[in-house]
């Protein structure tokens, strides 16, 4: 994800965090510090630090859980309104990928208990509301909103926990697809009532989760639509097969004179025996010519080590390739000879047709 870095690996899973959430922890700590002075400060920053390390919790709990089924976890990433696990895929199977949703709530009310049993239940009702400004009402706060993050999560709708329950359910009884577009579309429900309350309100942080909520409920639904189509095509449906190639010694002048007699933006790179090297792009050419190098080789600037698929892979299996890169993707025959090559756009392109065509067969 872009604007993270990485901090270390957990449980074989890289741990990142997003530039932003030092932005939020830095506005929570002054606003604490205006209304309370540098104790304040201190412990509704340590707060914040440990609730979002029960959001990392929360996240490696669905990480185990689809370990459990042969599901990897690349990466974890902490946002400034929560946590993203990425997962390699969701199990398409419903008792399945209802555990996996379920095993994130499930640490938040542990935590919730644990702390309950260990430090009691809370006093007074100011303990269960707003952030802790003082070690003694930090255990009980902190179990609340474990509680809170539990409940919220179990709302019936894309993309919290409780809407991957209601897709898994739905799809016992209708496709995937349209089992996604319904637990997507009460997702957008609620982010719209969420807006609405936060924008009435002043409340710009709900504001914020609403319009999160809204385009992720968008974006999983668009997804799932596409991967479905993508199952029924192949590499060879998608690859570009008119294009013109480099050789590894040309110069980079060369390079640009094909660049402007074709609108490729990245440009395959074969050896004389046209076996695939790697890829040129658009970007990384003007960057060396900005540099005064168009005497230097290809060879020094072509991106390598990359990817290849084989003519009769599925297009499910060229997207997992992509990841969540932006390189193209060579075809290449068994021995390596470089057949084709697929770009995301020529991707969104052949899905925008195939949705055509099969809306007009139904």
């Amino acid at each position: 994800m872009g604007w993270s870095f990485p901090i270390g690996r957990l449980f074989g899973s890289q741990l990142r965090v997003h530039v932003t959430f030092f932005l939020l922890l830095g506005v929570i700590g002054y606003a604490a510090f205006i209304e309370g002075g540098a104790a304040a400060a201190l412990w509704t920053t340590v707060f914040v630090l440990l609730l979002f390390v029960c959001v990392i919790a929360h996240e490696f709990g669905h990480a185990l859980m689809a370990r459990r089924f042969g599901i990897r976890t690349p990466d974890v990433t902490l946002l400034p309104i929560g946590g993203l696990a990425r997962l390699e895929r969701m199990p398409e199977k419903p008792a399945q990928e209802i555990a996996v949703a379920l095993a994130g709530p499930a640490v938040n009310v542990v935590i919730w208990a644990v702390l309950t049993l260990v430090f009691g239940a809370p006093e007074a009702p100011s303990d269960l509301v707003g952030l802790a400004t003082n070690p003694q009402s930090l255990p009980a706060q902190l179990a609340t909103l474990n509680l809170v993050l539990a409940v919220f999560n179990l709302l019936p709708a894309f993309p919290m926990d409780g809407g991957r329950v209601l897709r898994a359910a739905l799809t016992m009884a209708t496709d995937r697809v349209t089992a996604t577009r319904i637990a997507a579309s009460a997702g957008q429900v609620l982010a719209f009532m969420m807006g609405f309350v936060g924008l009435t309100s002043g409340n710009l942080m709900l504001v914020l989760i609403a319009f999160f909520i809204f385009t992720a409920a968008g974006a999983e639904s668009s997804d799932v639509a596409m991967r479905q189509i993508a199952r029924r095509l192949m590499a060879r449906d998608a690859m570009i097969t008119e294009y013109e190639t480099l050789r590894p010694d040309d110069t980079i002048q060369t390079a640009a004179n094909t660049l402007i007699r074709t609108t490729q933006h990245e440009f395959p790179v074969v050896d004389v025996n046209g076996f695939f090297q790697g890829f040129l792009t658009r970007a990384v050419l003007f960057e060396a010519m900005a540099q005064g190098t168009q005497v230097h080789r290809v060879a020094d600037r072509m991106q390598t080590d990359l990817p290849t698929v084989k003519l009769l892979d599925g297009l499910e299996t060229v997207l997992e390739r992509m990841g969540d890169g932006i390189a193209p993707l060579a075809v290449v025959d068994e021995t390596g000879h470089l057949l084709g090559y697929i770009t995301r756009e020529n991707i969104g392109e052949l899905m925008v047709v195939a949705n055509a065509r099969r809306d007009r067969a139904v």
